[in-house]
């Protein structure tokens, strides 16, 4: 699998790049800010983008969806109950950002859905709680959490569409059950491992 980590934005956000290497296809996940550098790596890797998904529909991860997707002409992918906040800049926080507009996505995503690029098989997990719509992707066995899962925490409940009782039953039903050695990326900080956050993440005690 060809992997690419990006931290973006004011608020460190990741961006992932993932990649076929018998292809050369790939995605892009979350491509929060910093647009011409992403494009910029995905050229340097030669990647045949296929589509851009989002976690989930805060500024921090969809502020450079727009020039990515110009970039590259792909569409942009999100669950199905997650499309409504690009409508709304005080949801998305994109007012905070001084954005009074968001593209809507192309298409949306609901769980269960399984993508194929190249040799990656990327399966959609609904997992909210963050925002009603949040998804956690397992791209051939590895999970990238978006603002689910965090290395020994979770993503905030204060926000619109958040839900501590949802976040916490999506963790333990939808990411827990994987094996411990299974590595999650999540959207912000550290990589870490379902055995990690199994035995040391205090809210999952």
């Amino acid at each position: 699998m060809i992997f690419q980590k990006l931290e973006v934005g004011a608020f460190a956000s990741n961006c992932y790049i993932v990649g076929c290497p018998q292809t050369k296809e790939g995605i892009v996940i979350d491509p929060g800010g910093e647009g011409k550098y992403i494009i910029k790596r995905i050229k340097e890797l030669d990647l045949d983008i296929k589509y851009i998904i989002n976690t989930h529909a805060h500024i921090d991860h969809i502020g450079a969806n727009e020039e990515v997707k110009d970039a590259f002409k792909v569409p942009v992918l999100v669950h199905e109950a997650e499309a409504s906040m690009y409508r709304s800049p005080q949801a998305s926080l994109a007012l905070f950002m001084g954005k009074s507009k968001l593209s809507p996505p192309d298409r949306t995503l609901t769980e269960g859905d399984i993508l194929e690029v190249g040799t990656l098989k990327i399966k959609i997990i609904g997992t909210p709680g963050h925002t009603a719509g949040s998804i956690t992707l397992d791209i051939n066995g590895v999970l990238f959490t978006g603002d689910t899962l965090f290395n020994f925490s979770i993503g905030r409940t204060d926000l619109p569409g958040g839900s501590y009782r949802q976040i916490i039953q999506s963790i333990k039903n939808k990411i827990m059950p994987y094996p411990d050695e299974t590595k999650v990326f999540p959207g912000h900080g550290p990589a870490t491992t379902v055995g990690e956050e199994r035995r040391f993440n205090p809210f999952l005690s």
